[in-house]
């Protein structure tokens, strides 16, 4: 699975609900324009704290990517640094891999080079799917994501757990041909757990291979 499996669940309905419109009605129905979006694909919206500056830092690698997101994207990584090397270096990277996967989105690139930096394997096969989703709607996203209570585990044979949450409040769609932001009511879907598996490549690089996620997850909800 992948991150924000509400939202790739909405897309899901919202291509069928295309499909059943292109079906029935005229391409030129002002309603069914109106239809062509990804309905209520973000998972609501609240309030967030306010964006800051991570607590770490992935270590220098002439390799890494340049992961460079619009300011109308903001994020928040409640991950204080640990003191520990490893753990440092894996929240480090959690953090990259989740803007890479942004930046995909961003870019409309569902083989965008930054993201496959950070996920191998059926990881990367999920994220694969879940980008081409928003590339096929031509939608994007905007607002201000905030990620809080990891929970992580450094094995010595070079693996890692790593189970977060992830607020989505203030998280939305934006659609690239009219511009317009897709916004709707915060609820339980709002808030994600997420359970990553990861492995040290020979780089040092903590890259992802496996995630599943849990929508509504009461331990992630205030």
């Amino acid at each position: 699975m992948n991150r924000r499996p509400a939202l790739i669940a909405a897309l899901a309905l919202t291509a069928a609900a295309a499909l059943s419109l292109s079906a029935c009605g005229s391409d030129d129905s002002p309603k069914g324009k109106d239809n062509d979006k990804i309905a209520g694909a973000d998972t609501g919206r609240g309030t967030s704290a306010t964006p800051t500056a991570s607590a770490s830092a992935p270590a220098a690698s002439a390799d890494r990517p340049k992961i460079e997101l619009p300011s109308d994207l903001t994020y928040t990584f409640e991950w204080p640094k640990t003191g520990d090397k490893d753990k440092d270096a894996v929240l480090a990277d959690s953090e990259q891999s989740i803007k890479a996967v942004d930046l995909a989105i961003v870019n409309q690139n569902a083989l965008d080079k930054a993201y496959l930096y950070y996920y191998e394997g059926e990881a990367a096969a999920g994220t694969e799917t879940f980008v081409k989703k928003y590339v096929d709607a031509k939608a994007s996203i905007t607002g201000a994501y905030r990620f809080y209570d990891p929970d992580l585990t450094v094995d010595s044979d070079g693996t890692a757990s790593l189970s977060y949450c992830e607020d989505q409040g203030k998280a939305y769609v934006k659609y690239l041909k009219t511009n317009k932001v897709e916004k709707t009511e915060v609820n339980a879907d709002s808030y994600v757990i997420y359970h990553t598996s990861l492995r040290k490549s020979s780089k040092g690089v903590w890259f992802i291979e496996k995630m599943v996620s849990e929508v509504g997850s009461a331990k992630c909800r205030p």
